[in-house]
């Protein structure tokens, strides 16, 4: 028990930037705690907005976070999807230690386009396509509105 307690304190001082940035944009917490020796953090963030600074502000403190992160953090049901149109709506990395992302598509996107934002390459798109064939007949129509997985 003492080394997780000890643990905690570890990861509570690296990512000490983070449960600031967490309090500071009212995200509610239902857990932090050590588990698989990692930091899990669980909670509900007001807004798409206050979960995304919390997700920029985790990938500057390390931007290998899935070493040692897993932040579950949804955002409140009935809350105003504000985001803005160059940040991707992004969920978070799950208990079972997969990073499941989705991205609500915006007007003018295209497949390639989110793939460059998410993979840094516009020619990974299929990647995507094939993780939404449930909702996609053909990669070149998709829809504002429509909310797509972004497979790691």
């Amino acid at each position: 028990m003492a080394n997780t307690d000890q643990r905690l304190d570890q990861f509570k001082q690296k990512y000490a930037a983070v449960l600031r940035t967490i309090e500071q944009q009212g995200v509610r917490l239902a857990h932090v705690h050590v588990q698989d020796n990692k930091l899990f953090i669980q909670g509900t963030a007001p807004s798409q907005d206050a979960k995304n600074r919390v997700w920029d502000q985790i990938k500057m403190v390390n931007p290998q976070w899935e070493s040692d992160l897993i932040a579950d953090i949804d955002v409140a049901a009935g809350a105003g999807q504000q985001q803005s149109a160059d940040r991707p709506q992004t969920a978070s990395a799950t208990a079972g230690g997969g990073t499941s992302r989705t991205y609500t598509v915006q007007a003018g996107d295209s497949l390639s386009k989110i793939s460059r934002q998410f993979y840094g390459d516009p020619n990974q798109y299929d990647r995507i396509f094939e993780a939404n064939r449930d909702k996609l007949s053909d990669p070149n129509k998709i829809r504002p509105g429509q909310v797509l997985n972004i497979p790691d």
